[in-house]
């Protein structure tokens, strides 16, 4: 991967902490905490948040920042409460989604970025259709419009990883179509191995896995605009949806994924590709920086699903991971947003991208060598090319998370039909259409 793969951690937090990359130190601040709250648990992510709050904290004389670091349902639990109180946090990570981001502007708990956009310059380097995600209309009802609430440092896209010795001893290429990445999963099958490392205890590695195949069988944008920012003029039941069910089903079916993925844990479903079991494992970016240093991490590539026809076009799950947000009503939010503008950098995007996590902040990709990182550099600047970065569909309606996680488990333990399973989604699709007013 890189040369001295096995410092380029330690390399990493060295460059943040000793090389100068930052601006200069600021004037004091005075004695201020500014309090935190981020999902950088994973212990590569939460060493450089640690080595970047350091090195703010020493360029604002005064200042302490204080880090608090949430697994996502704790997060996701405790947020909206923490952020109504006069003692929450400053800053703090959100999900993009009607039910948080929307729920959260709605009741009034989000400080507008805008004018700290402009005078930051993020939007310099912040795609356009990526800021849309984050923007609301003060009722929180419609995405892509409205104020800007918050901005991601970590890109984020869902693929393929795969065991590249395995591709080799049996004589497998990285599929073009989707009807070869289904001729690649048969032929390991058949000699023996796990084709798709897959956990569901979790249910929501579900949405990623369907959503996936959905993408590949709508071969289009138009509908999931759409969709994803409710218009009215679509629904979810459609021929596509209820085909991608339908083979998702005939996966399970074909014993492609791994045996008793209904009750392994995601977590426990990576480490088990990590350490060896199976060939491929359909997840995000996020994981790269934990398989890398794995036992296998030097046989790990990567790829984006391919669409149904070979070069034909196919939305990615993807976009970039939840935002860093300032609460409303917060006595440092100047401060925050300086924070925010330091997370928000070419030299922040480097320290990710040097211990193997996709920076949102474009970077130079000159120096990367041939492997997992680039592959997954080289995927994130395709969907950019192509305008194919995809959605998590989750985000759609209030309950659609709660929706979609119950219903696939229905649909994956064969207790419903494809057309049951389009039926559930819908029903709670149009419901909040109408809660809207545009049906």
């Amino acid at each position: 991967m890189f040369k001295k793969q096995s410092v380029v951690l330690t390399l990493s937090l060295v460059a943040v902490i000793a090389l100068g990359m930052f601006a200069a130190p600021l004037a004091a601040q005075g004695n201020t905490t500014l309090v935190v709250w981020d999902n950088l648990v994973r212990p590569e992510e939460s060493a450089i948040m640690d080595a970047l709050i350091a090195r703010f904290e020493e360029a604002h004389p005064g200042v302490t920042v204080a880090r608090t670091a949430k697994s996502t349902d704790d997060l996701k639990a405790t947020t909206a409460l923490a952020l109504s109180s006069p003692d929450g946090p400053d800053v703090a990570m959100v999900n993009q989604g009607q039910s948080d981001m929307g729920a959260l502007v709605a009741a009034g708990l989000l400080e507008p970025l805008d004018d700290y956009a402009e005078q930051f310059g993020w939007f310099e380097h912040f795609p356009a259709g990526l800021a849309s995600l984050q923007r609301w209309t003060p009722d929180g009802m419609q995405m892509g419009e409205g104020d800007f609430y918050g901005i991601p440092i970590q890109a984020e896209l869902v693929g393929v990883y795969y065991r590249t010795d395995l591709f080799e001893q049996y004589g497998l290429s990285i599929p073009t179509t989707l009807a070869e990445f289904e001729a690649a999963m048969a032929t390991l099958a058949e000699a023996g191995e796990t084709p798709l490392v897959f956990g569901n205890l979790d249910a929501w590695p579900g949405i990623h896995l369907y959503s996936e195949i959905q993408n590949a069988e709508l071969a289009s944008r138009e509908w999931y605009d759409q969709f994803m920012f409710t218009t009215g003029e679509v629904d979810f039941d459609i021929p596509e949806n209820i085909a991608a069910a339908a083979r998702l089903q005939e996966w399970i079916a074909n014993g492609w994924l791994l045996k008793g993925f209904e009750g392994i844990g995601y977590d426990d479903a990576w480490q088990l590709f990590s350490a060896g079991t199976g060939a491929m494992l359909l997840t995000g970016s996020w994981l790269s920086g934990e398989l890398l240093p794995g036992p296998h991490g030097a046989d790990i590539g990567f790829f984006v699903l391919p669409a149904l026809e070979e070069d034909g076009f196919k939305l990615t799950v993807g976009g970039t991971g939840y935002d860093f947000s300032i609460r409303a009503g917060s006595p440092n939010v100047d401060l925050a947003a300086e924070y925010i503008n330091y997370l928000y950098s070419e030299e922040t995007a480097q320290a990710l991208l040097d211990a193997g996590f996709l920076p949102v902040y474009p970077v130079d990709t000159s120096t990367l060598e041939d492997g997992l990182v680039k592959d997954i550099v080289l995927g994130w600047n395709h969907l950019n090319s192509t305008d194919s970065v995809g959605y998590y569909m989750d985000w759609v309606t209030p309950t659609m998370y709660d929706t979609i996680t119950a219903s696939l488990q229905e649909l994956m333990a064969g207790r419903v039909t494809p057309e049951e399973f389009v039926d559930v989604v819908n029903a709670d699709y149009v419901a909040f259409l109408l809660e809207k007013g545009v049906r």
